[in-house]
């Protein structure tokens, strides 16, 4: 699929923009098909839904984030380049709708059974504060933050699909050891009931991204735009939420 779509998306004129006051290595990259995260999006959900146990509420709740930030990044990605507004969605609004995705994804997580609201601190195992309904927020930041990481990151030859398929892969690991309740015993990392699904949602993620990044090393041929970058961002921090391994994405 992915010669078809830029080829579509080159004759819509679907450009990436250039800052005026980036780097002047950058403006080479100006015209460059984006918008590409709709194939990334696709192949992840696809696959989950194919090989993923869908009676498992954190692949519901991931893929949920993924939809949502989605949208928002393709509504984002739709004002600027189809309909050619500068700035697309205002800054305040998709804050706004970026907050009120990941509140409501926190809480679904928060209500997952026997899921613990402490947090884990790498380095220091001893110390977990619990953090109650408080968790809720602190989730919806982990996301808002992760996905506008990956969004600011998006704009060179693989510089943000690189470290999401590192990130991806790393995390793959961990919801399986989290999932596993004598290897998480064993290595004093959090048990978390059902979170082993999530490592075949992960590899689907890493798998997506290295089919991506085919098209998107340099010289690329096309870019993510905000419906891959968002999406991407916020299915990151909700696995990390999900996998107790909130800090160690930063």
């Amino acid at each position: 699929l992915g010669p078809w779509i830029i080829r579509k998306l080159s004759g819509m004129q679907v450009g990436q923009y250039i800052r005026d006051d980036g780097p002047q290595s950058h403006l080479s990259k100006a015209g460059t098909p984006t918008m590409g995260g709709v194939l990334i999006v696709f192949s992840i959900v696809a696959s989950t839904l194919l090989w993923s146990d869908l009676t498992n509420n954190f692949i519901w709740i991931v893929l949920f984030v993924i939809l949502g930030y989605g949208l928002v990044g393709f509504i984002d990605d739709y004002l600027m380049q189809i309909k050619k507004r500068s700035k697309g969605l205002s800054v305040r609004n998709k804050l706004m709708l970026q907050f009120g995705l990941a509140l409501i994804a926190g809480y679904l997580v928060y209500a997952s059974p026997d899921f613990s609201t402490q947090v884990t601190i790498p380095f220091f195992k001893r110390l977990s504060p619990d953090l109650g309904w408080g968790y809720i927020v602190f989730a919806a930041f982990v996301i808002v933050g992760a996905s506008n990481a990956v969004n600011l990151t998006d704009g060179l030859d693989g510089l943000a699909i690189g470290p999401v398929i590192i990130a991806a892969t790393t995390y793959m690991i961990f919801a399986y050891v989290a999932g596993h309740i004598k290897i998480s015993n064993y290595l004093q990392i959090n048990y978390v009931v059902g979170s082993g699904e999530v490592a075949i949602l992960c590899g689907t993620l890493a798998g997506a991204g290295m089919g991506f990044l085919w098209f998107n090393a340099y010289p690329a041929q096309i870019f993510m735009g905000d419906v891959g970058s968002l999406s991407l961002g916020a299915a990151l921090g909700t696995i990390a939420v999900i996998t107790k391994q909130e800090i160690l994405l930063v």
